[in-house]
């Protein structure tokens, strides 16, 4: 597992520490924007599995802010293996194992 894991760049460029969940959420809450893992075009999906339809993809170099996050299928990336999938955007998913959040638990609210 990615040991600098523990850190995320903010819409100003800085890096932000997410040492507690609460503090994790505030600063996804306050419009952070997290690193997909470099070198991977992540497919975005309508629910939190990949048995939902591909909606788009994302560039190289991508970032994300997560609105909010639920439990999905399990899925091995770059970031480790969770079932926490991130939604992006309303009806857009990407598995949390390809988003460098600085947690390997919630980082935002759980989606309805």
């Amino acid at each position: 597992m990615d040991t600098d894991r523990n850190k995320a760049t903010t819409t100003t460029g800085t890096t932000a520490e997410a040492t507690a969940t609460g503090a994790a959420v505030t600063a996804a809450a306050a419009g952070t924007r997290y690193a997909v893992a470099p070198g991977y075009r992540v497919n975005v999906r309508s629910g939190p599995s990949t048995q939902y339809p591909i909606v788009r993809a994302l560039p190289l170099g991508a970032t994300v802010a997560i609105t909010c996050q639920k439990y999905g299928e399990w899925i091995s990336g770059p970031y480790g293996t969770t079932r926490i999938w991130d939604s992006i955007a309303p009806g857009e998913y990407i598995s949390d194992a390809y988003v460098r959040t600085g947690s390997d638990g919630f980082v935002a609210p759980r989606c309805a």
